[in-house]
């Protein structure tokens, strides 16, 4: 058994548990965060806490929506810390991403890590573009329901925002990823998905 933060004794069925959710947790924060640094730093909060909290867990409940729960929560926090700073870097930081990849130079290197290179392999570029340029709340909302195919029920918890919201924003990304990907690329979006959620629109 170890111990995390020397506190208290996590068991090692529920590390292996937990730790087995790292890279579908990873690929979240980074489109939570768009800096993989920033990712990495909210994935390692997440686990902090859950191993902090591993005595609170309920066994054959799903750890998987715990830690999601988690993850989102935090970052939440962090949000709102960082508003009340108003770190004049933090609004850089936002606009760069936005904008896609510096052009050149070191910083532009930087930020491919073997995570960003799976998730740009993964996905279609025009796809990844769309997803990326969806804003904020119907990202995290689509993101969670057809890539990590998470419940409405369990959306709505990880989010603290009403089902009806979660279905709500739902439906508006998809509409809007499916109008992105349209125009320059025929019929196209859907398909893209592959066995993802995307293309079973008439589940909600």
């Amino acid at each position: 058994m170890k111990r995390a933060q020397g506190l208290q004794v996590v068991p090692p069925a529920f590390e292996a548990e937990a730790l087995a959710y790292l890279d579908s947790l990873y690929r979240s924060a980074l489109r939570l965060t768009r800096v993989p640094a920033d990712a990495e730093d909210l994935v390692q909060d997440t686990y902090l806490k859950a191993f902090r909290a591993a005595r609170r867990f309920e066994p054959g409940t799903n750890m998987r929506a715990w830690l999601f729960t988690i993850l989102h929560n935090t970052a939440r926090n962090l949000a709102r810390d960082r508003a009340r700073d108003t770190v004049a870097i933090d609004s850089e930081i936002v606009d760069r991403a936005a904008d896609g990849p510096p052009p050149g130079g070191a910083s532009a290197g930087a930020a491919e890590t073997p995570e960003t290179l799976l998730l740009r392999d993964t996905l279609a570029p025009d796809l990844q573009a769309a997803i990326d340029a969806l804003p904020d709340a119907f990202r995290q909302a689509v993101w969670l329901r057809d890539v990590e195919e998470f419940s409405y029920a369990e959306i709505a918890t990880m989010l603290s925002i009403p089902v009806g919201t979660v279905m709500s924003r739902i439906s508006r990304g998809r509409h809007a990823l499916y109008e992105r990907l349209r125009a320059p690329a025929g019929s196209r979006p859907v398909a893209s998905w592959g066995d993802g959620r995307m293309r079973r629109t008439s589940d909600g």
